[in-house]
């Protein structure tokens, strides 16, 4: 295809020949004229929308390019939220996996508490049985030995409750007036000493009161 200007259309009209029967130039100039103008005005024309044709190309390839961005912006936003989303899932996971091994440790340091609690308690009482055992094989031999205590000081008792009697029957004896005779009383002599057979003899009966 050759490319015609409206220059060439106005120098063409001094190219044709004439001849006898050949163009009117008064016909012909104008109307070449009119097709330079013409022509003119489809290449400004053509010309301008060449311009807009490439300010609309690079306003879509800037759309297009700001279309990719954003296409690659949410690509890289649900990369990034799947990323954060299985980052959360894993720190998750292992939240409960310590918290479960620390419930774990924690249930056996309770546990061992508790045993420990238990033995230490098991010890406990069984020294406190063994202490009350002997405390009560103790307070046996006490109240044993206090038993034959009071029993040796009752026959004591006894024994000078029957010194005593023996001592006031002599002294009875000692002072009894003979037969047909009334006997005198020594003024220097003290009063004889009231007969306690009787209540000596109700003491000695009475049983002493010994611990349980």
């Amino acid at each position: 295809m050759i490319d015609l200007t409206p220059l060439d259309v106005r120098k063409k009209r001094g190219d044709f020949r004439k001849s006898m029967r050949g163009y009117d130039p008064g016909d012909v100039d104008p109307f070449l004229e009119l097709a330079a103008e013409r022509l003119e005005e489809l290449v400004k024309s053509n010309r301008d929308l060449n311009e807009e044709v490439e300010r609309l190309r690079r306003q879509v390839e800037a759309q297009e390019g700001r279309e990719r961005a954003v296409q690659e912006a949410l690509v890289s936003a649900q990369e990034l939220r799947r990323e954060i989303q299985e980052q959360a899932r894993k720190e998750a996971e292992l939240v409960v996996r310590e918290a479960e091994s620390e419930a774990e440790d924690l249930r056996h340091s309770a546990e061992a508490g508790v045993q420990r609690l238990e033995e230490e308690a098991r010890r406990t009482m069984d020294r406190l049985r063994g202490e009350i055992q002997e405390l009560h094989r103790v307070r046996t031999r006490f109240l044993r030995q206090f038993r034959r205590f009071l029993e040796n000081e009752l026959d004591a008792v006894t024994v000078e409750e029957q010194r005593d009697l023996e001592l006031v029957q002599a002294l009875d004896d000692a002072h009894a007036p003979s037969a047909g005779s009334e006997e005198v009383p020594d003024p220097h002599e003290p009063a004889p000493l009231p007969p306690v057979e009787e209540n000596l003899t109700h003491e000695a009966e009475e049983p002493l009161e010994l611990l349980d």
